[in-house]
């Protein structure tokens, strides 16, 4: 089969390697779709410490079932399918209490590191366990499902906010993760929404998605609107977590989606004396179902944020596009 695999830092191939077999309760996937994620871009440079080649990479993606393997009971060939982009174990504690994303044994599809190695998506065929993978709707599209595991990760987010109807919430950061935190915290109820995003390109799709008010970082600093109840940070620097620590009304809820930075000073002093709390999120936890069901009933759109839908053969040059930000992109999709 064709995949593309990074062969070194800053290089990719598109190379013919040997199609993956099923194995026990797993499906081979012939891929339709898979978008490049953010995560993927920045594996490039070997920063992250989390794509080490040779990989193939790619983990948001869908397709249709090609052949099952042994005790497989859900699925058959055929099938339009997505799956989770985290491979948990289903038997850890964590797993139990319906934690996948905390997961002790847990895997993401098209990553490298020191602990495992498991390749993705941007290839033809991928082998994925039965029990991430989810059936398609008949009115979602492969491109659309493609977006369903940036869709899980903003959903997760809102939800640890707990979100309540005619609250009011910020974002800071106005990419994928932060557009479609603002659609879903828009179908929630709430009665404003703020983005923060310097790039004039991002800051007219908010608009579009209809944020109440699109401001720049600095006119944020500039305005100072009135305390909200809800912060997300999308980007995950020092200023946009000190921004949100900042935003909030006393008693509020901060939820850090970002993680560009792994470490930022903490305005300590002013998240206990005004009682604010501090939410992580990472990955999702179970939410593809939901998702699904948003782009079935068009709740969320999806498709303004696919700037591009190349072949896999190109993706060289749109990761290149991507790394060094040549031009004013949002998601792009190879198709294998």
């Amino acid at each position: 089969m064709k995949a593309l695999v990074l062969t070194e830092y800053h290089h990719l191939e598109v190379r013919d390697v040997p199609t993956p077999k099923p194995g026990p309760g797993e499906l081979l996937v012939r891929v339709q779709t898979c978008g490049i994620c953010g995560s993927d871009v920045h594996g490039l440079d070997g920063s992250t410490g989390r794509r080490k080649p040779p990989l193939i990479m790619g983990h948001e993606a869908a397709g249709v079932v090609a052949e099952v393997g042994p005790e497989v009971t859900r699925f058959r060939s055929g099938d339009r399918v997505t799956f989770d982009s985290t491979v948990y174990c289903g038997q850890c504690a964590y797993c139990l209490r319906g934690q996948i994303n905390l997961c002790d044994n847990r895997r993401v599809l098209g990553v490298s590191c020191d602990e495992y190695r498991r390749d993705g998506a941007f290839a033809e065929y991928v082998v994925v366990p039965e029990r991430i993978v989810y059936r398609l709707p008949e009115n979602v599209s492969f491109q659309q499902a493609a977006m369903i595991e940036p869709l899980s990760v903003a959903l997760h987010a809102v939800d640890r906010a707990a979100p309540k109807i005619g609250e009011t919430a910020v974002i800071f950061g106005g990419g994928i993760i932060g557009l479609l935190i603002l659609q879903v915290l828009r179908s929630a109820g709430l009665d404003q929404i703020i983005t923060i995003e310097p790039d004039p390109h991002r800051q007219q799709m908010a608009k579009e998605f209809a944020a109440d008010l699109v401001l720049s970082p600095e006119q944020f600093r500039q305005t100072a609107p009135p305390p909200v109840d809800l912060a997300f940070d999308a980007v995950g620097i020092n200023e946009t977590v000190n921004g949100a620590v900042n935003a909030v009304a006393k008693g509020g809820r901060v939820v850090l989606v970002g993680n560009l930075q792994p470490e930022v000073p903490l305005p300590l002093q002013k998240v206990v004396t005004r009682e604010l709390t501090l939410l992580g999120s990472c990955a999702s936890q179970g939410d593809y179902p939901r998702c699904l069901n948003l782009l079935a009933k068009q709740a969320v759109r999806v498709e303004p944020l696919i700037s591009a839908v190349a072949p896999l053969e190109e993706g060289p040059y749109w990761f290149d596009q991507l790394y060094y930000r040549r031009q004013p992109l949002m998601k792009v999709i190879l198709q294998p």
